[in-house]
């Protein structure tokens, strides 16, 4: 379901009245901010009262009031509020399975099943310009661009974590590898790509990392115990070497062999992850859904281990890989070759197994006199209460070093409208200390580009992708191929852009993109 804010129709507001209107805000905000300042704070030190310092004492995010239907509006008798009823929350998500599975679909001739597709997914899986931060943390960029369609916008958040300079300067790794060694994955490129890239990410791990190893068919046995890489390395590429397939896929006990085995060789001051590796098709023993995500939730509770899935197959349950992560505080990839296996398990190994970041929320405040509808493309999975922003104990997402996070949103602007547009902010946990941090951006209305196609080269990397998803997501093989999302041109000329912009970037992560879509145009 569409996620969408109405307002009022604007009254006539004279200069007096917005500068009053300007103080009651910022009085708002300085007294929201002041009650978090105490356990609030970045990481140069400074308080949520000198963020907001910063952001000229624009709202804060806040509670709001949402309708059983999970609409959000305001009636016509109703002032527009600073702190109710303009908000999108939603935990931060890191995944980026759904867009390496629908190119290889693409790929193999058919067009993805709209249900697995999800925008976010899409959006974040190429590079972004964001400033970084030195630390644990984010930064916030908030920027927009007008479509040609009256009064929307395209409006990008983005939160970005430090630089993964160098995989010395994480901490030690404690990984259990869960390997689905079933009969569905004798086929090609899943076992032995999993056997390719586990190989390869124990040449790539340090001495001080230790790895176990598990394998699930119609049962699960832990074929190797957590083992220290220093001195071991052969070892574990012998145990790698002899894994074969077998029978059913009885994923329920993989997990919990898997997490037993992790909790068996828990290492404390160590980053504790579960690397899943499967095709998700789970046909025997416990099938259901809940009962191996709550078993997940548990030990992610008592234990902090975290979970990283990684999908294979042409078949492939993606929507369960996608909840055991999001169970598990983790993410999820997907690798179809052996250049997707290179990428996720040696270029990426740092942001793939370390965390920044814990229990990681985003909040967004639209300004009711300037937005009249807004819409957070995708994050359907990931959504937060909104007066659960600021409650530690509501789950967020984990994120590592080097990732960026990317909230695409459409917003229609009120006509002739002019100010202040939206206030973005980003709360996490340390991943050390658990101790609460914020940072925020915000976006006026002089701010946005004219046009999409004349904002920055990565704004429309990420406008494109989240086009193409629109369009695999909204249409079928009988429909128009424009897609719901404003100022979507349709899949001819998204591939004219996705060319364009690949050759000015040199990135080949925007050629696949390219080829992508020139794929879809072929089966519309």
């Amino acid at each position: 379901m569409e996620q969408r804010y109405r307002t009022p129709r604007p009254g006539t507001t004279t200069g007096s009245t917005r500068r009053l209107r300007a103080a009651v805000l910022a009085l708002t905000a300085t007294g929201a901010l002041l009650l978090t300042s105490c356990s609030a704070s970045d990481n140069s030190g400074s308080s949520s009262a000198d963020r907001s310092n910063r952001t000229g004492g624009l709202p804060a995010p806040g509670p709001a009031e949402t309708s059983a239907d999970g609409q959000r509006s305001i009636t016509g008798d109703e002032s527009p509020s600073p702190s109710a009823d303009h908000l999108s929350t939603f935990a931060l998500d890191v995944d980026t399975a759904s867009y390496g599975y629908a190119r290889r679909a693409l790929h193999d001739g058919h067009l993805p099943d709209p249900s697995t597709v999800r925008p976010e997914e899409f959006v974040n899986s190429f590079r972004q310009d964001y400033e970084r931060p030195d630390g644990n943390g984010f930064t916030v960029t908030v920027d927009g661009a007008r479509t040609d369609k009256a009064n929307w916008s395209l409006l990008r958040v983005g939160l970005a974590t430090r630089a993964a300079e160098s995989d010395e300067d994480r901490p030690p790794a404690a990984l259990t590898f869960v390997v689905d060694v079933s009969g569905s994955m004798g086929e090609p490129g899943r076992l032995d790509l999993a056997k390719k890239s586990l190989d390869t990410m124990t040449d790539k791990l340090r001495d001080d990392d230790s790895v176990a190893l598990v394998t699930f068919s119609d049962e699960a046995r832990t074929v190797l115990p957590m083992t220290r890489l220093d001195g071991h390395r052969g070892r574990i590429h012998d145990a790698i070497a002899e894994l074969e397939t077998q029978d059913s896929t009885n994923l329920g006990a993989g997990v919990d062999k898997g997490y037993a085995t992790a909790a068996e060789g828990l290492r404390e001051g160590a980053t504790n992850r579960v690397v899943l590796i499967s095709d998700a098709l789970a046909n025997t023993g416990d099938t259901d859904a809940d009962s191996i995500l709550e078993r997940i939730s548990r030990e992610r509770r008592d234990h902090g281990i975290t979970l990283f899935g990684v999908g294979v197959g042409s078949d492939y349950g993606d929507a369960l890989m996608e909840r055991l992560a999001d169970k598990g505080d983790g993410h999820t990839a997907y690798v179809s070759n052996e250049a997707d296996a290179r990428k996720v398990f040696v270029d990426q190994l740092p942001q793939n197994i370390d965390l920044t970041a814990r229990d990681a929320k985003a909040q967004v405040a639209f300004d009711p006199e300037t937005v009249a509808e807004f819409h957070l493309v995708g994050y359907e999975d990931r959504k937060v209460a909104d007066e659960d922003f600021r409650d530690d104990n509501v789950d967020g997402g984990e994120v590592g070093p080097g990732h960026t996070v990317t909230a695409v949103y459409a917003v229609r602007t009120r006509p002739g409208a002019d100010g202040h547009l939206a206030t973005a902010s980003v709360r996490w946990l340390d991943p050390d200390s658990r101790a609460p941090h914020e940072e925020s951006g915000q976006l006026e209305t002089g701010d946005l580009h004219d046009d999409v196609w004349s904002a920055s080269t990565r704004f429309q990397v990420t406008a494109v992708a989240a086009y193409f998803a629109d369009t695999l997501r909204t249409r079928d093989s009988e429909a128009d191929d424009v897609g719901s999302l404003p100022g979507n041109p349709g899949l001819d000329e998204l591939g004219e852009r996705a060319h364009a912009l690949a050759k000015k970037t040199e990135d080949k992560d925007v050629d696949d993109l390219a080829e992508a879509i020139d794929e879809a145009s072929l089966m519309k």
